[in-house]
């Protein structure tokens, strides 16, 4: 089974971007360890991280139609306030999908409460640093071998 991993705006800056909020593991660092998670779920891990939200459009997009993905985790940081696109984007290729976030959402600035995305996916993890990633990899293919 394949997922798609997919990071947002900013998130390749981790390790150095505020990392009282964020931490100090890198996005490579974070693409390593998990795809060493996803390998004792017997999954594989394919990575995109993109500023762009065409970019990420097109990525998931992609899953579905190119990668034979079976599910996306994504951590779609800024854009999960802003983005219908990629809202649109997650119902129309009807994978499962997973949102994720470092740091919790619900604690910070109001405008961080709503997510875009959260409602067309079959659940959200938010506040638990890196392991967020695993819980929600981990939730994903729960969910999907149920």
């Amino acid at each position: 089974m394949r997922i798609l991993v997919v990071n947002g705006p900013n998130i390749n800056l981790l390790g150095s971007r505020e990392p009282e909020i964020y931490g100090t593991l890198t996005l490579e660092k974070i693409e390593k360890e998990l795809a060493l998670f996803g390998e004792k779920l017997g999954v594989e891990t394919k990575f995109f991280q993109s500023n762009i939200e065409g970019e990420i459009v097109d990525a998931i997009q992609k899953a579905k139609y190119e990668w034979d993905c079976a599910g996306i985790l994504i951590n779609p940081a800024a854009y999960t306030h802003t983005s219908v696109a990629i809202r649109d984007a997650i119902a129309a290729v009807a994978l499962p999908a997973v949102e994720v976030h470092i740091s919790n959402i619900h604690k910070r600035e109001e405008f961080r409460k709503h997510s875009y995305i959260a409602p067309v996916c079959v659940g959200q993890i938010a506040g638990f640093g890196f392991d967020s990633y695993k819980l929600g990899l981990q939730g994903l293919v729960d969910f999907i071998n149920a």
